[in-house]
């Protein structure tokens, strides 16, 4: 009971930070990398101004919309070595702001003993499941980590099992933390009838997470050139696509509880992007890693002018592909090929989960779409509306744009071009890549390689009223929430301010009334939760959860 207690705490809204930070490990130090092949010595760096750094060729920099850059080539340890030193401010203030959230989700120093040693014991066998030249790579960019946080574990430990945070967030809650939306169009559905693939990452841990992303451009020793949307200290693939035109993204799904860890579905889709340039020869990498959560990974090819999904699970497999004559694709958080049919955990979560909702929604928006475009693309992902274009709340989990996104992405792999998204959300300015530039000549010429002529303008959203009050909104969220943790006083106008900021977002009703619950005002904490109960509710647990709220109170009312 205390694990899932403490779990519970953690792992909602912040199962990333939770494996970096809470994995006070000595377990595998004795089962670091071979690195007696490779030279560890590396150039200083040199600092060209506040946001740009060069090792000789590899560099980072901060372009106009806040994205950092960074280019690295050369084999496992030097890539490793010069993510680390060309990185390492960004790389120390996500140690920092991992542990902050760590110390705020779980403030009791016993409880967090409690977690270090339990997620020791859950890793206690990953290493045997990361091929040797990641497991060399991490090793190079640790030697980079903060030596403020070895209390915690040791540098490389506590590096290579911040690879699984997304996989271990994932299964010890079941999270489906990373509630992403992904599609693709093709053929007669899009302008020229090329690969285009667009998704969200919405995966949130708090702004300051998102604050610093980095596009990544890595030339490996081996395997193809690829990009990727990363952060740093991370070597894994949540969004990137390679030289070859191959792209992957990942969605969780529904997992069962594991055991023990094992292969990091970041580290299977690094490995696909590296080594795949066709979807079959993406499904045998996946085949052949054993994970130890479900994910769905969104594989799109340049050489077979189409996408698939690759749907792994620690005990199956299955690959889902459209008819030749649909050229769409849509995934979000549940399976669909035939190899999860009769998945009950898969079944369950289509009906009691906002992915279907998602799922449909997308189909929605392709549909109005005459001929897909890369701004038509942002533009879906931008989404903020429901089914039918309702009124559902800004921050709500049906929309595909949640308000929260870590990054959105649009890549047309048959030109090898892709457009990052800036901050805030999805909805900064697209920034665009052409990969076939940046993978040619590099001179040692250290500025931005964006193709900026292809950007995106950002969502004039942004410059609205509307937009305002959501940002008021979610301030005022943390407040209440605070105040309810702390048996807090608020005042009811600033309540009343508050679902008025947001009044179509069920949860803003659903707090209210949580909070005049606990200070007793039962009639006011029911008109609340009946206003909630009105709106859009995300999920049918959320649902029952409001309706067992207004049973409670009318029964005590009476």
């Amino acid at each position: 009971m205390i694990i899932k207690k403490i779990t519970k705490t953690v792992f909602v809204g912040s199962g990333l930070f939770l494996m970096l930070n809470a994995c006070g490990i000595s377990k595998g130090l004795e089962n670091r990398p071979n690195i007696a092949a490779y030279d560890t010595t590396l150039p200083e760096r040199e600092q060209l101004s506040d946001s740009s750094f060069t090792i000789g060729p590899n560099f980072i920099t901060k372009n106009e919309r806040g994205l950092w850059e960074m280019y690295v080539k050369g084999n496992p340890m030097q890539l490793g070595l010069r993510q680390g030193a060309l990185s390492q401010e960004l790389f120390n203030q996500q140690e920092a702001v991992f542990l902050k959230k760590i110390d705020e989700l779980v403030p009791s120093k016993g409880y967090q003993n409690i977690l270090r040693k339990f997620l020791a014991w859950f890793n206690r066998k990953v290493y045997l499941h990361i091929d040797e030249q990641y497991k060399t790579e991490i090793y190079g960019i640790s030697k980079y980590a903060s030596p403020d946080y070895d209390y915690i574990a040791e540098e490389y430990p506590r590096v290579l099992y911040f690879h699984g945070a997304h996989d271990i967030g994932h299964a010890l809650q079941d999270l489906a933390l990373v509630g992403c939306s992904s599609f693709a169009s093709w053929g007669e559905h899009t302008k020229d009838g090329k690969l285009l693939i667009g998704r969200n990452f919405d995966f949130y841990a708090g702004d300051a997470f998102a604050k610093n992303k980095i596009v990544a451009f890595i030339e490996p020793e081996d395997g193809y050139n690829f990009m990727s949307v990363t952060w740093g200290g991370m070597i894994g693939v949540v969004s990137g696509m390679n030289d070859q035109g191959l792209t992957v993204t990942i969605n969780a799904g529904k997992s069962q509880f594991p055991l023990v860890a094992k292969t990091p579905v970041s580290l299977v889709t690094r490995e696909i992007l590296q080594y795949a340039s066709t979807i079959e020869e993406a499904i045998a990498i996946a085949r052949k890693r054993e994970v130890f959560v479900s994910e769905s990974i969104f594989v799109g090819s340049a050489k077979d002018k189409k996408a698939a999904v690759i749907e792994v699970a620690p005990k199956n497999f299955g690959v889902y592909e459209v008819p030749n004559a649909n050229q769409q694709l849509i995934c979000s958080n549940h399976f669909q090929s035939e190899a999860y049919a009769d998945d009950k955990k898969n079944q369950r979560h289509i009906l009691e989960s906002h992915s279907q909702y998602r799922y449909e929604r997308m189909e929605e928006l392709l549909e109005e779409a005459e001929k897909v475009t890369p701004e038509t693309v942002v533009s879906i992902l931008r989404n903020r509306e429901g089914l039918a274009e309702k009124e559902i709340g800004y921050g709500n989990e049906k929309a595909l744009n949640q308000m929260l996104a870590h990054h959105g992405i649009v890549f047309q792999p048959e030109d090898l071009l892709v457009w990052v998204s800036s901050n805030p959300y999805q909805m900064g300015e697209f920034v665009a890549y052409d990969l076939k530039e940046v993978f040619s000549k590099r001179t040692g010429v250290h500025k931005s390689v964006a193709k900026t002529e292809l950007n995106i303008a950002e969502d004039p959203f942004l410059h609205t009223e509307t937009y305002r009050n959501y940002e008021r909104y979610r301030a005022l969220r943390n407040e209440i929430e605070q105040a309810i943790a702390n048996e807090a006083h608020l005042a009811q106008d600033l309540l009343s301010e508050f679902t008025a900021l947001n009044p179509e977002y069920w949860e803003a009703h659903y707090l209210v009334g949580t909070y005049n619950l606990e200070k007793g005002y039962d009639r006011v904490a029911l008109d609340a939760f009946l206003e909630a109960k009105s709106k859009e509710i995300t999920t049918l647990p959320d649902r029952e959860r409001v309706e067992k709220q207004i049973r409670k109170l009318s029964r005590r009312l009476k």
